[in-house]
């Protein structure tokens, strides 16, 4: 017994630990490891109210701040299993994370827990270090939203960057509208639709998806059956429509392939055909069947359209394929970056007591050379 807790105090002495926190699930682990150690819901029972929320569904900043934790005392003590005081820290964050999230998450981190440093990554730039390339135009599709930022020689290209709220919860939101009018089930929960979504459904092929809803529609795919406490009966049509929501065009003509080949206009002639060659899908939601090969097709024609066809003259797209399933790629590579010494990112405990903030990637007051840095 004596020996497994010298164990885990060796570990957490030696190794960084990689947090991943999305709006669905949080990925945890070590850095220098290939998988993180566990995947986890994002909610956690809150001590005052004694309800299980997600974390982002907060009301103000200090419910966000018992809500963080709330969460990261499980996280610690409940799954990394160490004490956080002096615990070096590695946290993915999204372009799109609120400063009031961020902002937060570092107070609870440094004045709560009192570790001893801490990494803010970009998820974007960490995903290409899984590749070995510097180059690389990176689509996150996750719960709430699908964003985008073309990466050329390890400099992320901010002016070109696309995000929309397309995600895992449309499609859920589509699952249990069509279940509960199909089954009559009023038990029809989100991590029910979740299992059923990924066991059950997938992404139809474009000549398919043109043909739905038409006098010309394709025989529907046979139904299956969802097997639990009540059997749930899946039409095949909901299973082969439940992810054309991302694939519609908005009022304004977005979509997800638009986010693509919008982003390479807005880039530089010259390094749009590397980025349309080096595209990397990463999230959750990619992972279903069909996703891949919808959204190349969706490409294909779209650059032939009159939307695009004087606009990017690109007829050819790759994908890579990461060493990782593309729900966790992200923390693959802040595990790589949290091997690494980096220094001049770490945000020390001393420097937040002293500054009260934290440095933005995204803030060009954040990445001035030294010599053009005056101090008081």
């Amino acid at each position: 017994m004596l020996r497994s807790y010298e164990g885990v105090r060796f570990l957490s002495d030696k190794q960084m630990v990689i947090f991943d926190i999305g709006n669905a699930y949080t990925k945890y682990g070590y850095a220098g490891e290939t998988t993180p150690r566990g995947i986890i819901r994002t909610e956690v029972v809150c001590s005052e109210t004694k309800e299980l929320r997600n974390i982002y569904d907060y009301k103000n900043t200090e419910d966000l701040y018992q809500l963080l934790v709330d969460f990261l005392h499980s996280l610690f003590l409940g799954y990394i299993v160490m004490s956080p005081k002096d615990a070096r820290i590695v946290v993915l964050e999204s372009p799109l994370t609120p400063s009031q999230f961020r902002d937060t998450l570092a107070k609870v981190m440094f004045l709560h827990f009192e570790i001893s440093c801490l990494m803010l990554l970009p998820t974007h730039l960490a995903t290409i270090s899984t590749l070995g390339t510097n180059t690389a135009l990176v689509l996150d599709v996750g719960y709430k939203e699908a964003t985008l930022i073309p990466i050329y020689e390890g400099v992320p290209i901010l002016k070109a960057w696309q995000a929309l709220p397309l995600g895992g919860k449309i499609v859920h939101e589509y699952l249990m509208k069509s279940l509960k009018s199909t089954t009559l089930n009023a038990d029809i929960t989100e991590k029910l639709v979740e299992d059923i979504k990924v066991r059950t459904c997938f992404v139809t092929t474009l000549e398919r998806s043109a043909k739905l809803g038409t006098a010309e529609a394709p025989n529907p795919p046979p139904a299956v059956m969802y097997p639990g406490v009540k059997n749930i009966v899946i039409p095949g049509e909901v299973r082969e429509k439940a992810f054309e929501a991302l694939w519609e065009r908005d009022n304004d003509n977005l979509s997800i392939p638009t986010m693509i080949l919008d982003a390479i206009i807005q880039c530089p002639m010259d390094i749009r055909r590397s980025l349309a060659k080096n595209i990397m899908l990463i999230g959750g939601t990619t992972m279903i069947k069909g996703f891949a090969s919808r959204l190349k097709s969706e490409l294909l024609a779209l650059v032939k359209s009159n939307l695009y066809s004087e606009k990017l003259k690109i007829q050819t797209f790759k994908f890579h394929t990461a060493p990782s399933k593309p729900n966790y790629t992200a923390w693959l590579g802040g595990s790589i970056f949290g091997t690494t010494d980096l220094p001049l990112r770490y945000i020390t405990q001393e420097n937040y007591v002293k500054s009260n903030r934290i440095p933005d990637w995204a803030n060009l007051i954040d990445n001035q050379k030294e010599d053009s840095v005056t101090y008081d």
